[in-house]
């Protein structure tokens, strides 16, 4: 299993480049359309319902 480095993502919507740095630190971008949450805990992406995963640009790096 893959060890997360860094935790980020960058918003289609806005460009905002948001990092969740510890776990459960929710971080929305500045247009509110995508968060990212989990720290290096874990990966958890928030978007409107029913949108496809295009709303955001993976960044995590992984160990």
């Amino acid at each position: 299993m893959r060890k997360l480095k860094r935790n980020r993502i960058r918003c289609t919507h806005c460009g905002d480049v948001i990092e969740s740095k510890s776990e459960h630190d929710l971080t929305w971008c500045s247009c509110e359309k995508v968060a990212v949450d989990g720290g290096l805990e874990y990966s958890k992406r928030l978007y409107p319902a029913g949108a496809a995963e295009d709303h955001f640009e993976d960044l995590s790096e992984f160990e």
